[in-house]
């Protein structure tokens, strides 16, 4: 009596088991494929140079992403808390004023907080930040440089090419070790 293994696969159980074995092929590929991007992203990382960074405003178009993955960081430890903060209001700093027209983010990512008198304090909502650099800007050139621009790896695609960094004209943009992903103004140099 012949075994049932014996006999020749019907066209339907042969495109079954061949469909089977592609889908199964591909999510382990899929799934090898992920975990080898997600190891080869957590050695290293692409992060900004505060101290190169030119503050040309191509961060907030650049980025594959809809929103890009830049945001605006603050080190409160240099921040002065001043009233009229060169990265929240434009112009020189002895020509500012509280106007709401002199404020410089386009989205109002920049949140002017009241501390005591005269202090503000300045936080960043990094929902609205999308990494324009113009509050980074102000602050640089008149300020202390507490403010500077960072990739938020929570929502950074880790692109194997970064196009921002293909597109900065400073090239402030390079790979630094996962480990230590976050750059600061506060660094020590070497």
């Amino acid at each position: 009596m012949p075994d049932k293994n014996d006999q020749p696969m019907t066209r339907q159980e042969f495109l079954n088991h061949c469909g089977r074995s592609v889908l199964l092929l591909a999510l382990g590929g899929g799934v090898g494929g992920l975990l080898a991007r997600q190891a080869r992203a957590g050695e290293l990382v692409w992060q900004i140079d505060p101290a190169k960074c030119t503050w040309c405003g191509l961060c907030a178009t650049e980025c594959v992403l809809d929103q890009s993955a830049v945001r605006c960081m603050n080190v409160f430890e240099m921040c002065g808390y001043c009233d009229l903060c060169t990265g929240y209001f434009g112009g020189q700093p002895g020509a500012l004023n509280e106007g709401a027209e002199n404020q410089v983010c386009p989205t109002g990512a920049l949140v002017r907080r009241f501390v005591e008198d005269p202090y503000f304090e300045y936080v960043i909502d990094a929902a609205r930040c999308i990494g324009c650099a113009r509050c980074v800007q102000g602050c640089v050139e008149y300020g202390n440089g507490s403010l500077y621009l960072q990739i938020q790896h929570d929502k950074c695609v880790h692109c194997n090419e970064c196009s921002i960094a293909a597109a900065c004209p400073a090239q402030a943009i390079a790979r630094v070790a996962a480990a230590r992903p976050y750059l600061s103004p506060l660094r020590p140099a070497g």
